[in-house]
């Protein structure tokens, strides 16, 4: 989930970093959120993301602390060998394949939604699913093959239309919100609700949400090792402005949408597309609807990228695929091939796919961190930055990693309650 870090500034601000982790886990996937926590609503997703902020955001600064250990450029791959050694390596690896490959498939699935969705309405055209994701595939592998500069500066673009989008369009809505839908008030909320029996299914999604652990290699790369405070703040900084904004838009969905009104939403298979044409329906506005659909085009299109290019440079590094046209080529077909053949069976999985890349990515954002941090400690007497965390923290984390792997299990099998 690393966004390419193409040039390096002699010392830059601590906007960079920030806006790195800011970039990387507020994207397309904060539209899964208020699918997932319907069951929840808003007072218990609140509560839930606070949590589970707090815990990846001491897993980030653990990474930090291991990360310190090795030189500037050092990934998961060479701490991870020499900390833990090959077993854990190849576990590792394979999460972070898994992780890369289902975000690729969900973001091509979701920016194929959309895009479909934005032609019929705006050209008149039937632009079938099928259609959709061959050019949405085509189109960022080509930016992909051509050159990760390009990648870069187009993520960056539309990193900045999406947040200008994002608050034009929900400033709009907060107007719109009605007490009693976010409350979920008895004048508004299903007969006989319930909120608990929904909370672990909720897990793997806000896991995924705080998703900038990948990033973490890239910020040490980008300060070097003697500016720890910026390295720190900015995944703190990155984190809070992660989850006041989730926070808020959570409040404008679920303040205009009810709880009882997501139900058919969630039947339609809970897709970008179908999300967006709820929200749309709440304005009168041809405007706003416009702005709407600008801000679900940018979202997605630019976490495709980010996610894509992390990819893209895994396969080129583990296939050992030179970087020339050729090359670049065999890379591209490797990354996007696969994911958008499976688009083509399996069009919807939107949401389910951004939980399933929960499963592998509690592997090296939550469980392994800890493991990390206890080996590097019994190894080096020193370090150069040490995350606040003792041993019963760490082990704590571990217990709570382990719980979030098991939820995901036991979702994927079908034996937890989902709120339908």
């Amino acid at each position: 989930m690393g966004i390419h870090i193409s040039g390096q500034n002699k010392s830059p601000g601590l906007t960079n970093g920030a806006m790195l982790v800011i970039a990387t886990v507020v994207g397309g996937g904060m539209f899964s959120l208020p699918i997932a926590m319907a069951g929840v609503w808003f007072t218990g997703a609140t509560i839930i993301l606070i949590l589970i902020a707090l815990m990846m955001l001491l897993t980030g600064l653990m990474l930090v602390e291991v990360n310190l250990h090795f030189e500037p450029g050092a990934s998961f791959n060479t701490f991870t060998l020499e900390l833990l050694g090959k077993k854990w390596n190849l576990l590792v690896g394979i999460a972070f394949g898994f992780v890369l490959y289902i975000l690729t498939y969900a973001y091509i699935s979701g920016s194929s939604a959309v895009l479909s969705q934005t032609v019929m309405k705006y050209a008149g055209y039937s632009f079938s699913s099928s259609l959709a994701v061959i050019v949405v595939s085509m189109l960022v592998g080509v930016i992909a093959w051509y050159s990760s500069l390009w990648v870069g500066r187009i993520t960056t673009v539309l990193i900045f239309g999406k947040f200008i989008a994002f608050f034009a369009t929900f400033s709009g809505m907060v107007s719109h919100i009605e007490i009693a839908k976010l409350l979920d008030s008895a004048s508004v909320a299903l007969q006989g609700t319930s909120y608990l029996p929904y909370v672990l299914m909720t897990l793997p999604f806000c896991i995924i949400s705080f998703g900038f652990h990948g990033n973490v290699p890239s910020l040490v790369k980008l300060y070097g090792k003697n500016n720890v405070r910026k390295i720190t703040l900015s995944i703190i900084i990155g984190t809070a402005f992660a989850v006041l904004l989730y926070i808020f838009w959570l409040a404008v969905t679920m303040g205009n949408i009810s709880r009882a009104e997501f139900s058919p939403i969630i039947a339609k298979g809970g897709n970008i597309d179908v999300f967006v044409e709820a929200i749309g329906g709440i304005f009168a506005s041809k405007h706003m609807g416009l702005i709407l659909t600008f801000f679900g085009n940018f979202a997605v299109a630019s976490s495709l990228l980010a996610a894509t290019l992390g990819l893209f440079d895994y396969i080129a590094d583990l296939f050992n695929f030179p970087n020339d046209r050729v090359g670049r080529f065999k890379t591209a077909v490797v990354t996007y091939l696969p994911p958008a053949v499976v688009c083509f069976f399996y069009p919807n999985g939107f949401v389910y796919a951004i939980g399933y890349a929960g499963l592998a990515f509690t592997i090296w954002s939550v469980i392994l961190p800890p493991f990390l941090v206890k080996s590097a400690r019994k190894r080096y007497s020193s370090a150069l930055y040490t995350a606040p965390c003792n041993n019963l923290v760490l082990n704590l984390i571990i217990v709570c990693g382990f719980i979030v792997y098991l939820t995901v299990i036991l979702d994927v099998l079908g034996w937890l309650p989902t709120f339908k």
